[in-house]
């Protein structure tokens, strides 16, 4: 029975040590659909945004501000693997954050299934599924 129990911790921790860690692209991914899924929305504002003559080897850093309970949080989200959604950056309108409420510094505002930002007008948003109204 001992025998036992000492190869089922054995092979616990071996499986511990050696399962697939997830890569830190998949954890910002797992970050920002969480963001996108459940997070509170409040307005904020761009600070700096990418230009069109970045370059596209760099990081790409959307810097932004917004305020929650009397309390401004400065950040910055790194866009690099989100092009096509961040290309034509209106920095000028105001934008959506999404943020975690119980940490209000985890926040982003965009995702693959969410933007917060107002695009030029060669740019679409992802739509979410929302039901359609006919007037008639």
């Amino acid at each position: 029975m001992a025998a036992a129990a000492v190869a089922a911790a054995g092979g616990l921790a071996w499986y511990l040590f050696r399962r697939p860690r997830p890569t830190a692209e998949e954890i910002e991914r797992a970050r920002r659909d969480l963001l996108a899924a459940q997070g509170r929305i409040t307005d904020g504002s761009i600070a700096e945004a990418p230009g069109p003559e970045d370059d596209a080897a760099s990081p790409r850093l959307i810097l932004y501000n917004y305020r929650i309970a009397g309390v401004t949080y400065e950040a910055a989200q790194d866009v690099t693997t989100l092009g096509d959604l961040v290309q034509d950056v209106r920095s000028d309108l105001p934008i959506q954050v999404r943020y975690e409420p119980h940490n209000p510094a985890n926040s982003i505002v965009v995702a693959e299934s969410w933007s917060g930002l107002r695009l030029g007008p060669h740019h679409s948003h992802p739509e979410p599924d929302s039901p359609t109204t006919h007037n008639g």
